[in-house]
């Protein structure tokens, strides 16, 4: 994209990375691609996106928001204890912003507004997916095989617990606790299902509650169910590329601090 409509948006390619070069070869102009992460800052990009892995942000986050703005699109990475303190410690020293991506969670800026004014009283998200687009470690991966052949719930609860045991399918959730930081990562709770019926679409339901008036002893509340198509077994839906398209276009420097886009 960047490459076929940046200059619509002033934007150019300065470097792409991925742990397996090869992956790149026909995709990616030689003089594009960086062989070691460590060397990207050689390469004076104004802004750095993570499409990979937690762990880029864990190891490198920063080290990369001293030269750059950095978009995390795997904020699992900050379910780990001290990595969140860490980059945004790192955003304000340096003046760069640390941004991160709605993705698929529906209402971001929303929920936001109400962590911001402290009337974010509770959140949930429940996330469905075909077994095959989950990838899982330890007990979790154990489970999905042992349920595969009919709708398990895999796990329900706080999303710190859950980020490292499914890194690359819950960054909606871990998106949430960012968005919602006023309960954070050890009360804005996560449920995974598996539904072996659900060959074409990804399911994310956002259960948020808020303030109870007074007067009538009625709570505000809002549900809603995110369909998004999807491939059969993709961990990503169709959807959630052209999110994250938009939400690169909103980086264009805020400031050393966190910005939800």
């Amino acid at each position: 994209m960047i490459e076929d409509e940046g200059h619509q948006h002033g934007l150019e390619l300065a470097f792409v990375w991925n742990r397996s070069r090869e992956k790149m070869d026909g995709k990616v102009r030689r003089e594009l691609q960086l062989e070691f992460l460590s060397e990207s800052m050689q390469r004076s990009a104004d802004l750095i996106v993570e499409v990979a892995h937690p762990q880029i942000a864990q190891e490198y986050g920063e080290e990369i928001l001293k030269h750059a703005d950095f978009m995390v699109g795997s904020p699992t990475a900050f379910g780990e204890q001290g990595v969140d303190a860490k980059c945004r410690e790192a955003a304000r020293r340096y003046g760069h912003t640390l941004y991160v991506p709605s993705g698929a969670l529906w209402g971001a800026e929303d929920i936001q507004k109400m962590a911001d004014r402290g009337t974010l009283k509770a959140l949930k998200v429940t996330m469905t997916k075909h077994p095959d687009s989950f990838k899982l470690e330890g007990s979790l991966q154990e489970q999905k095989e042992s349920g595969s052949s009919q709708r398990t719930v895999l796990y329900e609860g706080p999303v710190r617990q859950l980020c490292p045991l499914a890194p690359n399918n819950v960054n909606t959730m871990a998106a949430a606790a960012m968005a919602g930081h006023n309960l954070g990562f050890d009360q804005v709770q996560g449920c995974l299902v598996a539904d072996p019926s659900l060959l074409d679409w990804h399911v994310v339901d956002i259960e948020v509650d808020g303030p109870v008036d007074e007067s009538s002893g009625h709570q505000f509340t809002v549900k809603s169910t995110r369909r998004n198509p999807s491939s059969w077994g993709a961990v990503t839906g169709a959807a959630t590329y052209a999110s994250f398209w938009s939400s690169v276009l909103k980086c264009k420097g805020h400031g050393g601090k966190l910005v939800l886009c």
